[in-house]
């Protein structure tokens, strides 16, 4: 099966053609087919599995026939990067269509906002920023015809579900309604019950990772993390690399112990203004940072297809939060890794995440690290009289001479 079989209006498809897509993924086979007919849909699948053009194709395929100009697609996201990602996603595959998407969200001047949605076809929201438009009488949706809530368990567990309510109130009732998540807890299949009228459900697999990701655990004293990162970055053949923190504050220190040890890197987390989070985003996915350091705001808003590797430096609080991270990389059908720093007090979630992956995690210990350093000494001093083989492309050649440095901050 190809592309060709679903009988997209000829510019949808020429932008389908020059994006490069041949094959479907699984779950673009099965739910485009049912969207395209107008059913409601609930769809089931991991993170890097294609599902943003199983709905950005046939929403651009509707919107061909009709009036342009009016807001008739709207589709919700939980975070600013998964937002830009998708309008992204929508201006390649929508460029021969003449369509025109805009992104609301926080953080941004809300001006330029409501120019651009005097003349949008399609609105890719976050919720609160959405309210405020609502508010404002500042957005028109009384003409939609179709709502996307995409990475819903993520709407839930971000406090959103109260708000996408709020919403809905302003929606017309009779419209086609798209609902996709991951995991379906409980709140989420309320939600779904109440929005969805007789939905196709499509799933693929089960939450689960990828089976294009394989995954280790790297045992260590939580004051030896900093210098266990450091080898293992200079010991393993990485592209670009994703290293997940549990709090901002660490996310923005390690990601300068990693700049000072000669690393092109960046992090993104909270605190950032709305351009400092886009310039880092960009940088890492044009090549311009080999590293980005985050929390799990950008778990599920990061779509980079070259990224070979996730580290997480801390375990994620859940098994879905690590499944989130992990789909970072080994994207559609190319392959990747995740390595997770893990300390004694994480035996229960390791427990947790081997189900979730049905197999016992592998433990790996770099040989060449010195595990035994008391933690008065903070780690990493006596590791610098090894030097690793580097094997990470593009490390400064003053490397050496920074990393030293950075072993007197830590």
């Amino acid at each position: 099966m190809n592309f060709e079989a679903f009988n997209f209006q000829p510019n949808v498809a020429a932008g389908v053609l020059e994006a490069g897509y041949v094959i479907p993924t699984p779950i673009q086979a099965q739910a485009i087919p049912p969207i395209l007919k107008g059913c409601d849909v609930m769809g089931l699948a991991q993170t890097g599995t294609g599902k943003t053009a199983a709905f950005v194709l046939p929403i651009l395929n509707r919107l061909m026939g009709g009036t342009h100009g009016i807001i008739r697609a709207l589709i919700m996201a939980p975070t600013r990067e998964l937002a830009e990602q998708i309008h992204q996603d929508i201006e390649t595959l929508g460029r021969k269509t003449r369509l025109k998407s805009v992104t609301v969200y926080g953080g941004l001047g809300i001006n330029p906002q409501i120019r651009n949605l005097k003349r949008a076809d399609i609105v890719v929201a976050c919720p609160g920023r959405l309210l405020d438009h609502i508010g404002r009488h500042t957005v028109d949706l009384s003409q939609l015809e179709v709502l996307v809530i995409d990475e819903a368990d993520q709407m839930f567990d971000m406090g959103f579900l109260p708000d996408i309510r709020r919403i809905l109130t302003h929606l017309p009732q009779k419209r086609q309604t798209l609902l996709f998540s991951a995991t379906m807890p409980t709140a989420i299949r309320r939600l779904a019950g109440d929005i969805l009228r007789n939905p196709a459900t499509v799933q693929i697999g089960t939450t689960a990772p990828a089976d294009t990701v394989s995954h280790a655990l790297y045992p260590v004293t939580q004051h030896l993390k900093t210098a266990l990162l450091l080898n293992l970055l200079g010991n393993t053949h990485t592209r670009s690399v994703l290293v997940f923190t549990r709090t901002k504050h660490r996310a923005k220190s390690l990601g300068k112990k990693l700049s000072v040890a000669g690393y092109r890197s960046a992090s993104l987390q909270g605190n950032l203004s709305q351009g400092k989070r886009q310039a880092a985003l960009d940088g890492f996915r044009n090549g311009t940072f080999q590293i980005l350091v985050a929390t799990d705001i950008a778990a599920r808003g990061i779509d980079v297809t070259r990224g070979s590797h996730v580290i997480n430096y801390d375990i994620p609080s859940t098994p879905e939060a690590y499944i989130h991270r992990i789909g970072r990389t080994g994207r559609a059908t190319r392959s990747g890794e995740a390595f997770t720093l893990v300390t004694e007090d994480d035996r229960d979630m390791v427990r947790a995440i081997s189900r979730i992956v049905n197999s016992k995690i592998e433990r790996r210990t770099l040989p060449t690290f010195n595990y035994n350093v008391p933690a008065s000494i903070r780690g990493d001093s006596p590791q610098r009289q090894r030097k690793p083989h580097r094997k990470f492309i593009g490390v400064n050649k003053s490397r050496n001479r920074k990393t030293s440095r950075l072993n007197s901050r830590i």
